[in-house]
């Protein structure tokens, strides 16, 4: 073969590669996991980037044996790769929570190294902090959790960006039971950032727990103001009348527009609204 015939195929290898990661993203973005799988599966020679697609699309089907392996793979190449290691942890995380009490310890374990690693790859990396301070926020001492390491990282994540540090804040105070205190720090994290929907949303929510049903009703009618047809305002609308116990018909239709809607990877799978069309009596 020709060395201008073998940079042709090898260009054209390239480019076909190239594609497939396209198609398979945009699969992806839409959660068609499996769709997204049957493109990237057989591709050689995957890079760190296609291994993490990999890792994301089994996580999205279940797979999480199968997802810990292909994040492994990414982070073997690109060990730097915030967004991989972060999905690591997730992983790990998510089959503690499955597995039997002998080995979920260590799988937690594994979990809180990999949370840790990713912020500190990343401090920019909001899904990362978020899983990290939720597992400071929820774990035993003896596994590395605790309210004084969340609140340490509510701090330091305040001297990045305020707004989600006074949201991390509001929520170690109102699991101390300081609920004014949380109300005040959800306030003022939707001051600092007004057109970021999730500052109205969470302080919607909160007033719901408080019972301050007519300020949540407001505070949610706000949210929609900001991002008419959002699917995710639907969802947590839902989900606040249900944990509350009220407005179940309506929280019902919530959720049967949520299962109608466009979603993104982004948001809450339909997999979980379907739990809580079940939970609200459908």
């Amino acid at each position: 073969m020709s060395r201008s015939l073998l940079t042709f195929v090898l260009l054209g290898a390239a480019a076909a590669a190239g594609t497939a990661q396209q198609d398979a993203e945009r699969l992806y973005n839409r959660t068609d996991y499996q769709g997204a799988l049957h493109l990237l599966v057989p591709q050689p020679n995957k890079d760190a980037r296609t291994w993490t697609l990999v890792g994301k699309s089994y996580f999205g089907v279940g797979e999480y044996k199968k997802a810990t392996e292909a994040f492994e793979q990414a982070v073997a190449l690109d060990p730097r790769n915030a967004d991989a290691v972060h999905w690591l942890g997730k992983c790990w995380g998510r089959r503690a929570e499955i597995a039997s009490v002998f080995t979920a310890p260590g799988y937690a374990s594994k979990a809180r190294q990999y949370f840790e690693k990713a912020v500190l790859l990343d401090m920019s990396n909001r899904e990362a902090i978020g899983d990290l301070f939720d597992y400071y926020m929820e774990a035993p001492g003896f596994l590395g959790g605790g309210l004084n390491r969340a609140e340490a990282l509510a701090d330091r994540i305040a001297t990045l960006d305020e707004a989600e540090g006074d949201y991390l804040r509001a929520q170690v105070a109102d699991h101390r039971k300081e609920f004014d205190k949380a109300e005040q720090y959800l306030r003022r994290a939707l001051e600092l950032a007004p057109r970021q929907v999730g500052r109205t949303i969470e302080l919607a929510k909160y007033l719901s727990k408080l019972g301050r049903v007519q300020e949540s009703e407001a505070t949610f009618a706000q949210a929609e103001k900001i991002t008419p047809n959002n699917p995710r305002i639907l969802y947590e609308r839902a989900q606040t009348y249900i944990r509350d116990k009220r407005n179940l018909a309506q929280a019902r239709e919530l959720l049967k527009q949520y299962l109608a809607s466009p979603v993104t990877a982004n948001d809450p799978p339909k997999s979980k609204a379907e739990e809580l069309l079940r939970k609200a009596g459908a």
